[in-house]
């Protein structure tokens, strides 16, 4: 399936009523990528609105002993990210989305408007597919889920360069890649048969 396809695809999520695209994948994936690449490409008629936006900041990481796990579930806001989505199902006043910035690793609040008017939400995320309670409810709110499974050579080569682009030593980055982001990974892909369209190569 070329970009057209899955562009043509999204867009008639939103044909009738506000549609709701959820992007899965491991760390490394893509989602990020296809999910600004499908927003470009729809201009005003879709907005991305990220979970990473929801992760617990570091001084609370912190506090909870949980800093050298950042990225794992229980490094989110997992109820919050899922009262976001139910308010934007409603379309019925703007909202104000966060957004994560790597540059600082930190979410930052009511970064991300959302006009009711606007007919696709693309939201991209690690966990949207996982069962536990509260993930489970996000796969309930979304209209369709596309899962990301490029080859593991290449996410991870994607992984290491995103690393290093972001203030990490070489060894750093793959100790990064190969330790914590694979533990994630592992529970990430065994959520792949939850999908409505799983992206392979």
């Amino acid at each position: 399936m070329n970009f057209d396809d899955l562009l043509a695809r999204a867009a008639a999520l939103g044909d009738g009523g506000r549609g709701m695209l959820g992007i899965c994948g491991a760390p490394g994936a893509g989602k990020s990528t296809l999910a600004a690449e499908l927003v470009d490409a729809l201009g005003d008629k879709a907005v991305y609105v990220g979970m990473d936006g929801f992760h617990l900041a570091q001084v609370e990481l912190e506090r909870l002993g949980r800093t050298e796990r950042k990225g794992a579930p229980d490094t989110f806001d997992a109820a919050g990210y899922v009262n976001l989505l139910r308010r934007l199902r409603d379309q019925s006043e703007i909202v104000y989305a966060p957004q994560f910035r790597r540059e600082i690793e930190e979410p930052i609040a009511g970064a991300v408007p959302v006009f009711p008017e606007t007919p696709l939400v693309v939201t991209e995320g690690n966990y949207l597919l996982v069962p536990d309670h509260p993930w489970g409810e996000v796969r309930h709110l979304l209209d369709e889920v596309w899962f990301l499974a490029p080859g593991e050579s290449e996410r991870h080569r994607r992984l290491i360069a995103r690393h290093e682009q972001f203030g990490r030593s070489p060894e750093q980055a793959r100790d990064r890649a190969y330790g914590s982001d694979e533990r994630n990974a592992t529970v990430i892909n065994a959520t792949a048969n939850l999908a409505d369209l799983v992206l392979s190569g």
